[in-house]
């Protein structure tokens, strides 16, 4: 059992720019957060994933930096970061920090020499090429629509961004810019965080003749095409991910974590595995991607439990005994957990504890993103003029141009946009949920008065206080972090149950996913002696026999067994 800090840690994401406003500009920063930090600890979180605070124009809110090494004014200032880092530091928290090395600001310094020439000192920062036939020079596509090429006048030449058009990708074949982000992850490690978490990090090596898709005769008529089999898992990642942990890395006792788009568990072990000296763990999308239809993100089709059974399996068997698994069912790039995987309406309180023993009896590490922990939801502006978010406004721009209407695609903004996570955290029933005294940048969710951080605290039955106890119990428990997995009953359509199993003693998970009473037999094979039950969404008699049970709707419960 290669026991480390941060497999045992649960991560808490900060949003910043949602979080806590202490100046009431509307816009959350690093004083409120610093103002928030008893309420952490008191969580019991181990680690603070704080998203980007970097100097940037703000075009993808944070991602597009301008400057690596100072703090964007909207949030405060280096020295109010460094006072953040003290208050976490003496509460026994750690700091990871965001890393977006795929791409920078198209305002950075970098970018500017870049553009004045081909011959510029910084052009092979960037990925420049001449056109084709007075179009890009090939058929990739944006991952924020339209090309994934931009012209620019001053050279005649494009630049590539697979993100907006003011996120220029990174040239990493460049061993120049790569030691200028070493030195840079550096300096952020001798100011004392505790790791980073990594942006689209297995985009940074391309094919490096770019060729075009091969386009699909059933296509569409689409001229752009997500090129992926060029630029996802690209030819020398893995020589650069082990060169930056030589580099870098493996001198600091950190945590580390991928965000990874289109990977299979075979295709993480080579990031994560302990012997491959990369990564710690990685986001993978696949169980993001399980309500979404042949039309990508947007078509959004009901979610199966067989696949979410299948997907969470998959990965658990994979890499156990390999590396290490990331384990999160929302963040700032997508819509709440509860309006997704549970019942916002019927069942909140329920389907959010369920949802949460899900991720904490799992092997891997939990990351709770801001507003989980009290149930927060989806919202539904009634006008596109109230969404910020530039992948929202990208694609409602590109489906109205195509002819589809104006229900459907605001429906699909509501299941799935990136906005659902990045309003105000509810901290109160006062206006703007206490989160500012100003106009909040994008408005609060009206369920505030319902749903806040002081209704939860006040309730001893609230979902804040089941998941301090899940916490609590991962703390104190090897069996919940650990240790194998096994699922029972893999064909049961409602129920998920699963095993894990350290020496003499068992955890058995058993979750109800839906709003129906369900009739749950154990398997034969679950043999033993005495229960004790750890944790529950619902009371339950210490007698019962557990070996047939009907769980109510949402039901949770979590037993260990000898």
């Amino acid at each position: 059992m290669n026991k480390q800090w941060w497999k045992e840690s649960v991560v808490y994401q900060i949003y910043p720019r949602s979080f806590q406003d202490s100046n009431g500009d509307g816009i959350g920063d690093l004083q409120g957060i610093i103002s928030r930090l008893d309420y952490l600890e008191q969580l019991g979180i181990n680690v603070v994933w704080l998203c980007p605070v970097y100097q940037s124009p703000n075009d993808d809110n944070g991602y597009d930096i301008s400057n690596y090494q100072s703090i964007m004014n909207d949030f405060g200032t280096l020295a109010d970061w460094e006072e953040l880092l003290a208050g976490l530091h003496a509460r026994g928290m750690k700091l990871i920090m965001d890393l977006v090395v795929n791409h920078s600001s198209d305002e950075h310094a970098w970018f500017a020499e870049s553009r004045k020439s081909p011959d510029s000192p910084y052009r092979d920062y960037y990925i420049w090429r001449a056109g084709k036939d007075g179009h890009e020079p090939n058929n990739w596509g944006s991952f924020f629509s339209g090309p994934a090429w931009e012209y620019d006048a001053q050279t005649d030449e494009y630049f590539l961004h697979l993100f907006s058009r003011k996120q220029p990708d990174l040239n990493w074949e460049n061993p120049k810019l790569r030691r200028e982000i070493y030195d840079m992850m550096t300096w952020w490690l001798d100011k004392g965080i505790d790791g980073f978490r990594m942006d689209v990090i297995n985009l940074i090596s391309k094919v490096p003749e770019l060729p075009s898709v091969v386009k699909d005769q059933e296509d569409g008529g689409r001229s752009y095409h997500f090129g992926g089999e060029y630029f996802v898992n690209g030819p020398r990642v893995h020589e650069y991910m082990q060169e930056m942990n030589r580099e870098v890395l493996s001198k600091y006792d950190i945590m580390t974590v991928g965000e990874a788009i289109g990977v299979t568990p075979e295709e993480a072990a080579l990031y994560v595995g302990e012997d491959r000296n990369e990564l710690h763990m990685l986001f993978h999308f696949e169980l993001m991607e399980v309500d979404s239809g042949p039309g990508g993100k947007w078509d959004v089709r009901p979610w199966k439990l067989a696949d979410i059974k299948s997907i969470f399996s998959k990965w658990q068997t994979a890499l156990h005994g390999k590396g290490w698994n990331s384990l999160y069912l929302n963040n700032h790039d997508q819509p709440r957990m509860l309006s997704r995987f549970g019942d916002d309406k019927h069942y909140p309180k329920e389907s959010a504890k369920m949802l949460a023993t899900l991720l904490h009896t799992l092997q891997g590490t939990p990351y709770i993103y801001q507003g989980e922990e009290i149930g927060m939801t989806n919202v539904k502006f009634d006008s596109i003029s109230e969404y910020k978010d530039i992948e929202i406004l990208n694609m409602y721009k590109e489906y109205r141009a195509a002819g589809h209407a104006e229900e459907e695609i605001m429906n699909s903004i509501y299941v799935k946009g990136r906005d659902n996570g990045r309003t105000p955290m509810q901290w109160s029933a006062e206006p703007q949920a206490g989160f500012t005294t100003g106009t909040p940048w994008l408005a609060v969710n009206p369920n505030y008065t319902e749903i806040n951080v002081e209704q939860a605290l006040a309730d001893p039955d609230s979902i804040f206080h089941y998941y301090k106890k899940l916490i609590e119990l991962r703390k104190s428990h090897d069996i919940f972090v650990y240790v194998d997995y096994a699922i029972l009953a893999e064909e049961h359509e409602q129920v998920y149950a699963y095993l894990r199993t350290l020496g003499e003693e068992r955890l058995l998970v058993m979750l109800n996913f839906f709003g129906q009473p369900a009739a749950f037999e154990l398997p034969a094979c679950v043999v033993f002696q005495d229960k004790t039950l750890l944790i529950a969404n619902y009371g339950v008699q210490p007698e019962e026999d557990i070996r047939s049970l009907s769980l109510r709707p949402y039901e949770a419960r979590v037993y260990k067994l000898r």
